[in-house]
C-alpha cells in the first residue's frame, strides 16, 4: 500500500499530540523531531525534510497556535497545508493546444514503464472524450512497438509504426502529420529508454523534441526506486526542461519519498501516478488528496470520482431504494461486489476511507482475492428464488449449496449470517436517516482517525 510505513508514523506522532489537552513548544518540537525521522525513513530527501521541518515549526510554535481550542488539530492541519505545498500545491494538468492534436513526449529510463504508461494515458483521455493517437518511436528494445500496437488493439487507439528500420525524429514527424489527417486531438509518443542516462539518449530526445515542438514532456519513473527516482527526474529536466513527471507503481511504494520530493528537488510538477498494472489504473495526481492520504484522512473525492466513472447510476438509486425498505437480496450482493471490483483493488479503495488506517484489524488487512471467489461460488450455487429470499436457506439447501460451490457448510452458514447481519445493519441505518435525534448519537460516536 502506498506511503504505508509513513502513514503509519505520523498518524501515531499526532495521535500522541491529540491527547494533549494544551500543546507547549517542547510538545512540538518533539513531535517534529518524529515526522522528521519519520520522513527521513521514507526515503525524502533530507534537505527537502529539513525545509519542511523548518517552516511547520516557525506556523506551529506561534501563539494563535497555543492558544487554540483544539491546538493539536491546528498543528496537524500546518503539516496537511505545508505536505500539500511541498507535492505541487494543486493539480498540474495536462496541456491542451490551441492547435489540435496536443503532442505528448513520453520520456524515461528502460524499464520504467513508459510504454504501459502511455497506453494508460491514452486510456484516460479517451474517457475524457479526447480522440488520441499513439505514436511507436522506440526502435530499439526489441518487441516495443508490438507492445504498443497490442495495447492500441486492446484500447481500441490507433498506432503510429513505420518499423524499426526509420529514425524516431522522422516516426514522431509523420505520426503527427497522420494525426492531423485523421482529426486526433492528442498524439502520445512512445521515446527509447536506456539502462541508464547516456548521451546518446539524450541527443536523441532533444532531437525529437526540436522536431515536433511537443506541448509536454512527460517523464516517466517507478515510485519504488526512491531518491534514485529523483536524481533521474533532475537529470532529464535538467536537459529536456520536462513539464510534468507519471510516476508509476506508486501503489506499490510503501515509503513514498520520491512523490513527496521529486517536485521540491526538480520544481516540475507530478502529473500522473500510476496505482496498478490495469490500463485504467492511472490517476491524476492531486498533491492535497495525496497529502491527506498520508495523514490517514483518506481521499473521499478520487473515490467518489472513481465511482462515477464505473458505477452504473440507475442500479446504485435502485440500490440504495432496497437498502432504504430492507429488500436486498442475494442477486443484489453479488451485483454490488461486481461494481465494487470495477473500483480496483480493495485494499486502495478502502485506503481512501478516512480513518480506515486506524480501525482494528485495518492496520495489516491483506484483501484476499480467493475468499472473494469462494463467497461468489457459494451466492452463484444458489437458486435464483434463494437468493432473492434468503429465509429458504434450510439446512438441506445449505448442504447442497457447500457441495455444489466447494465449500464447507462451515462457510456457508458465516455466509448468510453476515449477509443477515449486513442487511439489520442497513435496515436500522435507513431508519435512523429520518431520525434527527439517533443521527445525532451516531454523530457524537464519530472520531477522527487521529
Amino acid at each position: 500500500m502506498a506511503f504505508e510505513g509513513l502513514s503509519s508514523r505520523l498518524q501515531n506522532v499526532f495521535s500522541k499530540l491529540k491527547g494533549k489537552g494544551k500543546v507547549s513548544e517542547e510538545d512540538v518540537n518533539d513531535a517534529m523531531r518524529e515526522v522528521r525521522l519519520a520522513l527521513l525513513e521514507a526515503d525524502v530527501n533530507f534537505k527537502v525534510v529539513k525545509e519542511f521541518i523548518s517552516k511547520v515549526k516557525e506556523k506551529a510554535i506561534g501563539q494563535e497556535v497555543m492558544k487554540s481550542f483544539t491546538p493539536a488539530m491546528v498543528v496537524i492541519d500546518i503539516v496537511n497545508k505545508e505536505l500539500t505545498e511541498l507535492m505541487g500545491g494543486a493539480q498540474s494538468k495536462l496541456a491542451k493546444s490551441n492547435r489540435p492534436p496536443t503532442v505528448i513526449l513520453m520520456v524515461g529510463l528502460q524499464g520504467a514503464g513508459k510504454t504501459t504508461a502511455s497506453g494508460k494515458l491514452a486510456k484516460l483521455l479517451q474517457k475524457q472524450n479526447h480522440k488520441p493517437m499513439l505514436v511507436a518511436a522506440d526502435i530499439y528494445r526489441p518487441a516495443a512497438i508490438k507492445q504498443l500496437q497490442t495495447l492500441g488493439e486492446q484500447l481500441k487507439v490507433p498506432v503510429f509504426a513505420l518499423g524499426d528500420q526509420v529514425s524516431p525524429v522522422e516516426i514522431a514527424k509523420q505520426g503527427i502529420e497522420q494525426a492531423k489527417q485523421e482529426h486526433h486531438d492528442y498524439v502520445i509518443i512512445d521515446t527509447a529508454g536506456r539502462l541508464q542516462i547516456d548521451e546518446s539518449l539524450m541527443e536523441e530526445l532533444k532531437q525529437i523534441k526540436d522536431a515536433v515542438q511537443p506541448d509536454e514532456v512527460l517523464l516517466v519513473v517507478d515510485a519504488m526506486i526512491g531518491q534514485e527516482a529523483v536524481n533521474v527526474a533532475e537529470s532529464f529536466h535538467h536537459q529536456l526542461e520536462l513539464s510534468g513527471i507519471v510516476l508509476t507503481k506508486l501503489d506499490g511504494d510503501t515509503r513514498g519519498g520520491a512523490a513527496i520530493s521529486v517536485k521540491a528537488v526538480t520544481g516540475c510538477p507530478i502529473k500522473f501516478a500510476g496505482m496498478g498494472e490495469k490500463l485504467d489504473a492511472l490517476e491524476p495526481f492531486h498533491p492535497e488528496r495525496m497529502a491527506s492520504r498520508i495523514l490517514g484522512m483518506g481521499d473521499m473525492l478520487t473515490l467518489i470520482e472513481k465511482a462515477q466513472t464505473t458505477i452504473d447510476t440507475e442500479k446504485a438509486k435502485e440500490l440504495e431504494r432496497k437498502m432504504r425498505k430492507a429488500e436486498f437480496t442475494f442477486e443484489d450482493f453479488l451485483e454490488q461486489m461486481e461494481q465494487v471490483k470495477k473500483l480496483g483493488p480493495l485494499d486502495q479503495v478502502l485506503d481512501m476511507l478516512p480513518g480506515m488506517g486506524k480501525m482494528k484489524g485495518m492496520k495489516n488487512l491483506n484483501v484476499d482475492e480467493k475468499q472473494m471467489a469462494r463467497v461468489v461460488a457459494i451466492v452463484k450455487s444458489m437458486t435464483k428464488e434463494e437468493k432473492q429470499n434468503p429465509e429458504l436457506l434450510n439446512a438441506s439447501r445449505r448442504k447442497r449449496i457447500a457441495e455444489g460451490s466447494g465449500n464447507s457448510i462451515q462457510e456457508v452458514n458465516r455466509l448468510i449470517k453476515q449477509f443477515e447481519e449486513m442487511r439489520k445493519m442497513m435496515k436500522q441505518f435507513s431508519s435512523m436517516m429520518g431520525n434527527k435525534k439517533q443521527m445525532k448519537k451516531l454523530g457524537k460516536g464519530f472520531k477522527f482517525p487521529f
